[in-house]
Formats: structure tokens, C-alpha cells, sequence
């Protein structure tokens, strides 16, 4: 088995995709102590939405989590739930905050998960230019057999 260690350029991707998320947990309380930035909607439904938004993109990412490591060990992995997208773990970045954002009922939470969006993109093209060098003409066939990053259909 290989133990696998990310590049040092990829860690601070992940510093970088990660702070958004960070950010919304930090300051979307803010909305509900001070009533400051909130939705213009029912606080009960925008919670409600919220949560079951939460509860899905901590499914997506769990579903990323065990499958991923259960599975890899070196080897491109192309099987579970990277048949539908090529990056769920990003995915699931983006669904559990703006699922918090919507908990929280804060428009400053939803900016900075809008804002995430290109953070992801930008990680997203950039990882992938490290897994072409690493698995080459495997990746290249794989990217064409799932060509959606992060969303079916869409990107």
C-alpha cells in the first residue's frame, strides 16, 4: 500500500479551498447574534433549506471520504462516485456551505460560498493538471468518459 502525502503546492490549495468554508462558519453566526445581513425571506424556511442542503453535501462528502479511501492507494480512481463527477470532494465543499449560509440565513455567508465557486474552479483546474502529469493518458481518457467536474450536466 502507498501512503499517500499531497504536494506541498497542493496543501495550500487546500488551505486556499477551504478557508471560504471557514469563513462562513465564523461569521454566519453573526447574523443570527447581531440580526445583521440576513435573507430577505421566512427565517424558518431559510433554516430549514439550509439544513437539508448541509445534510446533502455532508453526505456527498462522506461518500467522497470512505469511498476514496477504501479505494485509493496510488492508482487513478475512477470507480463510486467519481462515475458521475471528477471532483465530489470540491462538490461537497461547495453544498455544505452554502447549505450553512442559508442556516444561517446570511447574505454575507451566501457571498462568500458565491465567492468559493471560482476558488474551487481555480483548485479544480489546477489539480487536474497535476493528475494529467501523474496518470497521463489514464486521466486524459477518464476526463473524457466524466466530463463533469463538479456538477452533472453543468460543469
Amino acid at each position: 500500500m502507498l501512503k499517500y502525502r499531497p504536494p506541498k503546492e497542493l496543501r495550500a490549495l487546500f488551505i486556499v479551498h477551504y478557508a471560504p468554508l471557514l469563513l462562513i462558519i465564523m461569521i454566519g453566526p453573526l447574523t443570527a447574534i447581531f440580526g445583521v445581513w440576513e435573507i430577505p425571506a421566512n427565517k424558518l424556511v431559510t433554516i430549514i433549506t439550509g439544513m437539508v442542503v448541509f445534510l446533502l453535501g455532508t453526505f456527498v462528502y462522506f461518500k467522497w471520504e470512505i469511498f476514496w479511501h477504501k479505494t485509493y492507494k496510488g492508482q487513478l480512481v475512477t470507480g463510486g462516485i467519481f462515475q458521475y463527477i471528477r471532483h465530489p470532494h470540491y462538490t461537497s465543499l461547495l453544498i455544505v456551505g452554502f447549505g450553512l449560509a442559508f442556516f444561517f440565513y446570511s447574505l454575507f455567508a451566501i457571498a462568500i460560498a458565491v465567492i468559493a465557486i471560482p476558488i474551487m474552479i481555480w483548485s479544480i483546474l489546477d489539480e487536474e493538471k497535476l493528475l494529467a502529469k501523474q496518470y497521463g493518458e489514464d486521466y486524459k481518457k477518464f476526463m473524457e468518459k466524466v466530463p463533469w467536474r463538479i456538477i452533472p450536466k453543468i460543469f
